[in-house]
């Protein structure tokens, strides 16, 4: 990606790396699509290509496998004690997150260095992640068991705190930015988004 300001956001193109089943075409002149409110700093680490899963407790619905979806940040605020957090778990061996360190720990250092440099912001205050904006898209694989994936991460089973929240993995591919990002109000599961 040549764009300075999205690879400054930390976004690129993860590529159809799961799949090899065609897409569906994107939506065209302006229809809506449907879209899924992520936390952050989640939303940011899925359009950087660093969580190529979407962790649900229900499955995907058969009709929107092969969708093209807006990935949506929510509007709560993250906190630096979760970055650091979220960053400590991802330097363990095996680590019991389904993210690919070699891209969410660059991208998580760079929060945590102008953290420190602005340190007036207050200790839970979060540098700047959009939120309340669609920032990328994303094709929807086929869901699987969770713990069916943890393999691809050094695991054998999720050691997630929420399982109710972790029954499902929902295949994240093809990642495109939204450039600029579209400041929208999100909604709890699918909801309708018009770019």
């Amino acid at each position: 990606m040549t764009n300075a300001g999205a690879s400054e956001r930390g976004l690129r193109d993860a590529g159809d790396w799961r799949s090899s089943k065609p897409q569906k075409e994107r939506t065209k002149n302006g229809a809506a699509m449907k879209a899924l409110t992520v936390w952050q700093p989640w939303a940011s680490l899925i359009a950087a290509g660093a969580k190529p899963y979407e962790f649900r407790s229900w499955r995907l619905p058969r009709h929107m496998i092969g969708q093209r979806i807006a990935i949506h940040a929510g509007s709560r605020v993250m906190v630096i004690s979760e970055l650091r957090a979220i960053r400590i778990n991802l330097r363990k061996e095996p680590s019991n997150l389904a993210l690919r360190p070699e891209i969410a720990l660059p991208l998580l250092e760079r929060l945590l260095e102008r953290k420190q440099e602005a340190p007036l912001l207050g200790e839970d205050a979060t540098p700047a992640l959009p939120l309340s904006s669609v920032i990328c898209t994303a094709v929807l694989g086929e869901s699987v068991p969770a713990n069916e994936i943890m393999g691809e991460f050094g695991r054998r089973s999720n050691d997630s705190d929420r399982d109710e929240h972790f029954n499902f993995a929902w295949p994240l591919l093809s990642i495109e930015p939204v450039e600029p990002i579209s400041p929208a109000r999100g909604a709890l599961g699918f909801w309708n988004w018009t770019p």
